[in-house]
């Protein structure tokens, strides 16, 4: 368990080598779902989701998931967040309940949609594209703040720094929140690049600094739909991505005016949306 909860944990396998089929260790990212449930000021415990996620980081998750989805606006909202036991030895740690103050009343439409999100595609859930577009937010102000081409093209390799578990299995998605100069604030590991950000939102909002325009978010791999959904509903106005982006994450990203960056490695990116917000020529 302590090992599942670090992230890891090892499996015996079959190593083919140069040749030679020989017995060896390997280490595996830990997935497992997660029940998120919302109590309200009335004292009823409503469940929000299930999601296939990487334990660890669970209560900031379940924020940056009720941030993401519309269904909280912020931190002062919250009451607390806490584990629940459960009856089932398996569902230990992997129901949590997040509190309302007094007062705050959830949309419980919303909370009837009830989907499992999987931890390969947080949109698969969802009734259809036209309900997703409806929550998000109006399009951000024009930010005067812009970076060089240097700068992001280091970002990467900082990120990397920070991924300790994929270092081990391979097997991770990560999403880093940097500042404009560079500097990697906090970053977040999990099986699903959704429930990565999930995590990052989740501490941003902890810490009261929504909106986040003005810091840069960086994803491991693709740009897809619905991280860019989520980077709007946090607030922020560029997004990087080490992969490719989907056609409609471009769509997106140009409607509501973000810098979007694909395919960012040492000497060289894409922008697909909003490049005002970076230098013509390195600085």
């Amino acid at each position: 368990m302590d090992n599942q909860r670090s992230g890891t944990m090892p499996c015996e396998v079959e190593k083919f080598r140069s040749g030679v089929l020989s017995s060896g260790d390997d280490v595996l990212a830990v997935e497992e779902p997660l029940e998120i449930r919302l109590r309200d000021g009335n004292g009823r415990s409503l469940p929000v989701a299930v999601t296939m996620r990487t334990p660890g980081n669970d209560e900031l998750l379940s924020l940056g998931f009720l941030l993401s989805e519309g269904i909280l606006g912020s931190q002062d909202e919250v009451r607390e967040v806490v584990h629940v036991q459960t009856f089932k030895p398996e569902g230990r740690g992997n129901v949590i309940e997040v509190t309302l103050r007094s007062g705050v009343t959830p949309d419980v439409d919303r909370l009837q949609r009830h989907f499992y999100t999987s931890s390969s595609c947080g949109v698969c859930g969802k009734a259809s594209l036209e309900a997703v577009a409806a929550q998000l937010p109006p399009s951000l102000p024009a930010s005067p703040w812009s970076v060089g081409p240097d700068l992001l093209c280091k970002l990467p390799q900082e990120l990397n720094k920070s991924q300790s578990v994929f270092g081990k299995t391979g097997g991770l998605h990560a999403a880093g929140l940097f500042s404009t100069e560079g500097e990697l604030l906090f970053s977040f590991e999990d099986v699903g690049r959704h429930n990565a950000v999930d995590k990052l939102l989740g501490r941003a909002m902890r810490e009261q600094m929504l909106p986040l325009d003005g810091y840069i978010l960086l994803l491991s791999g693709r740009a897809s739909f619905e991280l860019i959904q989520k980077a709007l509903m946090g607030g922020l106005s560029m997004v990087a991505a080490i992969g490719a982006p989907s056609s409609l994450a471009v769509s997106l990203a140009r409607d509501h005016d973000v810098t979007l960056v694909g395919f960012l490695a040492d000497s060289r990116f894409n922008v697909y949306s909003g490049q005002h917000r970076i230098h013509r020529t390195s600085s």
